[in-house]
């Protein structure tokens, strides 16, 4: 199960809407003490929203990051049931030929 979230993501949102809207732009470190949040953490959710309206190609969209996170579930419990047929597949084999060396 994944962490609580820190921040509320309305504030979030009201935050990477407020830093792309203002002219001249704040310093994360101005906008992020002024909300009342870590401007590492502001710099972060600029960055990601920045991502998700193609405006950044060096990391994943959040779509593409949930995808990611979804198929690499995937991909372990797929290992984990293959792992439990090897086994029973190995035990059944023994159980039918008891002079076959089990590996």
């Amino acid at each position: 199960m994944a962490a609580p979230k820190k921040y509320p993501d309305e504030l979030r949102e009201r935050a990477v809407r407020l830093y792309r809207s203002s002219t001249p732009r704040p310093t994360f470190r101005q906008l992020g003490e002024q909300l009342g949040v870590h401007h590492e953490a502001l710099r972060n959710w600029v960055r990601q929203a920045e991502a998700d309206h193609g405006e950044r190609d060096d990391r994943p969209t959040t779509a593409e990051a949930e995808e990611l996170r979804r198929l690499r579930k995937e991909v372990a419990e797929l290992r984990r049931a293959n792992e439990i047929l090897k086994a029973a597949s190995a035990f059944f084999a023994q159980e039918i030929d008891p002079t076959r060396k089990r590996s």
